[in-house]
């Protein structure tokens, strides 16, 4: 399609078997039996989490060992700072659906040059899908080219959000009807919004890099447009791994939902 950089496209590949790989090593981890523990904060981890988090470290720095790395379940360090190109992992988005096995998990890969995402996988292995882009070259999933959706108004449309904050009264004009869904995995709504198969997708909190910045550059290269919710872009690979919030929605109704939202402050 493009000229994208071959240096993007080996990633691609690279990534894109090493995503499936792990999804194949997570059914196997669960078919075998789980333990399960709490992190600090109260969410659940697996040992497959850890297992795949293993898995992808190994497969990937023994190929780029010049490349940084940051994953929800490895502990971070400074170094990746100082790397041109790092990975952004999360071994298993979604690992409530994935303890109870529904289908709405999936494992998300980047590699992020510059502070931008370049390549990235959506593997979601109970669904069989394998979404994909490199920079400047479009999305796919499964080997079909990704558009998000045309939809340029609110009534109606559909949306990835907490249905009890948006019809809450948190907000100055209220929202419009629309039709909420909810999918566990953070890298997996962003990969629907791409698919156009939902119009947005809005969450207000902090999001982890590992969790958004694969389906950053596939809803991006898909058309769709990808923000906090004041309108600002992401940059990733900075010493503080978060985004303040997300909006990844339609280009037509991305700008609508940012000004619904300016009057939010950003968390802290």
């Amino acid at each position: 399609m493009t000229g994208a950089d071959p240096d993007w496209r080996e990633d691609l590949a690279l990534i894109r078997q090493a995503a499936q790989a792990a999804g194949d090593l997570a059914l196997s981890e669960r078919e075998a039996g789980l333990k399960v523990w709490s992190k600090s904060g109260g969410s659940p981890v697996t040992s497959a989490d850890m297992a795949v988090d293993r898995l992808l470290r190994d497969t990937l720095l023994s190929v780029r060992p010049d490349y940084g790395w940051l994953s929800e379940e490895t502990a971070d360090s400074p170094e990746r700072l100082d790397r041109r190109r790092i990975f952004v992992v999360d071994p298993i988005d979604g690992t409530v659906a994935y303890m109870k096995n529904r289908p709405w998990w999936c494992v998300p890969i980047a590699v992020i040059e510059d502070g931008r995402p370049v390549a990235a996988v959506i593997h979601a292995p109970a669904l069989n899908e394998t979404y994909e882009a490199v920079l400047g070259d479009g999305a796919r999933m499964n080997g079909r080219t990704l558009h998000a959706s045309d939809v340029e108004t609110l009534d109606d449309a559909a949306m990835l959000a907490d249905a009890r904050l948006m019809e809450g009264p948190l907000w100055p004009e209220p929202w419009p009807p629309m039709r909420f869904e909810k999918r566990n995995a953070i890298a997996y709504r962003m990969a629907l919004v791409a698919a156009g198969a939902f119009d947005a997708a809005v969450a207000l909190t902090p999001k982890w890099d590992w969790d958004v910045a694969a389906g950053a550059l596939i809803a991006a290269e898909a058309g769709a447009r990808v923000t906090d919710h004041h309108g600002e872009a992401w940059r990733f690979n900075r010493p503080d791994p978060r985004q303040a919030s997300l909006v990844c929605a339609a280009p037509a109704l991305h700008p609508l939902i940012v000004a619904r939202c300016a009057t939010i402050p950003l968390a802290p």
